[in-house]
């Protein structure tokens, strides 16, 4: 069996090392642009200087999975063509490019590594009094905003978005916006239109003077399926079936943010189950066994607020939340072993939410 991965976030990682460990003839290549595993994760701690992101793919891709530094520009009928030209053959194809951003002109983007080396050094050259804007009130620009408040005390910091922690419930949405308060990060309930030269010109009509305006939005997907021909959705995702096989072409199997699954969302909580499932769906097809459906299953949804505070939304099956979230020191040292599970789950290609009484369903 001859496999080519594309990309090697939590799903690919994940998928590539769980496949060699199941079906250990496989000839497994990894195709990524970095020659490093970047948890996306922690790229808030990045830019920060809190934390790190990166590790080498060489540390943490199983023995006899190979790596190759390129981008995969176009799929074929049972190849890829990488951006430098050269062809590689597959018998399957694992898609997991993840996602992308498409940030407004004269903000930096946080959700890529190159975007977060840029913010930590523009943040780097800010001196004490500097303004920080953070476009986008999800998941990823909160914990952005709280992580530079933290380890920049001395900065001013606030938090620009329409739509303030939706995917938390009534309490717990209050409580991380307490704990915003605490790091005094501002939060402003609005849009941004436009950012030149050191102003962010909000819809109100408001202008904001702003040093740095960091952009934490995800745009979308790259193209690369579009463009290859395979039946993507309106946001540009993979269309698949309940195997995550492509609906155009079985040969391929979509995972994480680049599989258009119905009833998921953009996180390592839905990256690495799929990354499993792709693992385990090419494992039984080597081994003449009959496949399973995927399910979608979440736990909770995860929110920093900088080293010492956290917010754990614990969450139906669906991923709606519940009543119930748990806050403060053990908020943010349940995250952060979530964090450490999801990098120890690509690893060893062993599937784990990290949540205390989860199911690890990659046994």
């Amino acid at each position: 069996m001859k496999v080519v991965v594309a990309g090697a976030g939590y799903a690919g990682t994940l998928a590539a090392n769980r496949l060699a460990k199941k079906v250990p003839g496989a000839e497994i290549t990894v195709v990524n642009p970095r020659a490093d595993f970047v948890q996306r994760v922690r790229l808030h701690q990045q830019l920060a200087g809190t934390g790190k992101a990166a590790t080498p793919l060489a540390e943490v891709l199983r023995k006899g999975v190979r790596s190759r530094r390129a981008a995969v520009e176009k799929i074929g009928d049972g190849a890829v063509v990488l951006d430098g030209g050269e062809t590689l053959d597959f018998d399957y194809l694992v898609l997991a490019v993840g996602s992308t951003l498409s940030p407004l002109a004269g903000t930096v983007p946080v959700g890529t590594w190159e975007g977060a080396e840029q913010a930590r050094a523009a943040l780097a050259g800010l001196g004490s009094g500097g303004a920080v804007t953070v476009v986008g009130a999800g998941p990823t620009g909160i914990e952005t905003a709280a992580e530079v408040a933290y380890a920049r005390p001395d900065l001013k910091v606030r938090l620009v978005g329409r739509d303030f922690a939706t995917s938390l419930s009534e309490g717990a949405r209050r409580r991380v916006r307490a704990g915003l308060e605490r790091l005094k990060v501002s939060v402003l309930e609005d849009a941004v239109d436009e950012v030149e030269a050191g102003t962010v010109a909000l819809r109100s009509g408001d202008r904001l003077a702003s040093d740095v305006t960091l952009w934490a939005v995800i745009g979308g997907v790259p193209d690369l399926a579009a463009r290859s021909g395979l039946e993507v959705d309106e946001r540009g995702r993979v269309v698949v079936d309940e195997y995550l096989r492509s609906v155009s072409d079985p040969r391929i199997l979509a995972v994480g943010d680049c599989a258009a699954v119905p009833g998921s969302r953009m996180s390592c909580q839905t990256a690495e189950p799929q990354g499993v499932h792709a693992a385990d769906t090419l494992a039984r097809l080597a081994n003449g066994r009959a496949l399973k459906p995927y399910s979608v299953e979440y736990v909770a949804t995860c929110v920093s607020l900088g080293r010492r505070d956290g917010v754990i939304q614990l969450s139906r099956r669906d991923d709606s939340p519940r009543r119930q979230y748990l806050a403060g020191r053990p908020g943010a040292m349940t995250k952060e072993l979530v964090v450490r599970s999801a990098g120890w789950s690509a690893r060893t290609g062993i599937g784990a939410t990290g949540l205390p009484g989860s199911k690890d369903k990659g046994k």
